[in-house]
């Protein structure tokens, strides 16, 4: 994903996300848009949040936990190298950190805080924006492989092996829906509850999804994923991989279904529906 154009362009759930006991949980750094709503608690490795983002639980933050102007906090956080809080931050709880904390002004922290090194209270640059000045300075300058290179370092989790969790601005994440006004990317071996609303979704592989999908472009279920509800898209494709099992109805343009894939309910096509075979020596429509 490059940040030339915009880094939070679309929900990108990466490998191994699952939700737990209304924790969202993932290896990888977690990168929120502003003005978005997370029912969730939240567990990475770095946490980053845009202006105006509403946690639903706490935030554990294996290294930096970065808090743009009026998040709301409802539980702990809990960070395991530096925290930056802008003004008017509210934390529903207490605030650990083991590194530094960078603070601003009418930041409420109701049970207290603790920092193990450097305290220093001002107003941080709202962590999107200072990313985006940065990047657009390189730019100017025609420093393109150092842009490429801060582009890497955010969007691929900062020198981490795993992928970011990735929420566009605006978003609303919860146990009922997640939905998005972008496209969305589920990785492999994921474990999600609510429905996932978005412009267009890819779905990878071994995924128990305990909801629906919809969308108004083309919907892919990887292999041996599971979804627990319709699959449904007003004006895209479908296409089903081999071993994947939807429990609900199907409801698209075009349909795609691989041998070995299986629909519950009803499957209605607008379009063309056609059925791969595992050799894929023939189709049979």
């Amino acid at each position: 994903m490059s940040l030339a154009s915009d880094p939070l362009d679309r929900l990108e759930i990466p490998d191994g996300t699952v939700v737990e006991e209304h924790d969202l949980v993932t290896d990888g750094d977690v990168l929120i848009g502003g003005q978005s709503t997370v029912e969730f608690g939240v567990r990475g490795r770095s946490v980053i949040a845009g202006e105006r983002v509403t946690f639903g639980g706490g935030i554990e933050a294996e290294s930096d936990c970065r808090l743009d102007i009026w998040c709301d906090v409802d539980g702990n956080v809990l960070v395991g190298e530096d925290a930056y809080l802008g003004e008017r931050v509210h934390i529903d709880g207490q605030l650990m950190v083991s590194g530094d904390l960078d603070i601003g002004d009418d930041v409420d922290i109701d049970e207290g805080f603790e920092a193990n090194g450097w305290i220093v209270i001002r107003n941080p640059m709202p962590t999107i924006v200072f990313y985006f000045v940065l990047l657009s300075q390189l730019l100017r300058v025609g420093e393109q492989d150092a842009a490429d290179e801060l582009a890497s370092a955010i969007t691929d989790g900062g020198g981490s092996d795993v992928a970011p969790l990735v929420v566009p601005r605006g978003a609303s994440v919860s146990d009922d829906a997640w939905r998005v006004s972008t496209p969305a990317t589920v990785g492999d071996d994921c474990r999600l509850h609510g429905n996932i609303r978005a412009e267009e979704v890819d779905v990878g592989a071994d995924n128990n999804i305990f909801g629906s999908i919809r969308a108004r472009g083309d919907i892919t279920v990887g292999e041996g994923t599971r979804v627990h509800g319709d699959v449904t898209t007003r004006g895209g494709s479908v296409t089903i991989a081999e071993g994947a099992r939807i429990l609900g109805d199907v409801n698209c343009g075009d349909l795609t279904v691989h041998e070995g894939a299986t629909v519950d309910g009803t499957m209605r096509a607008r379009g063309e529906m056609r059925l791969v075979r595992s050799d894929t020596s023939r189709d049979a429509e």
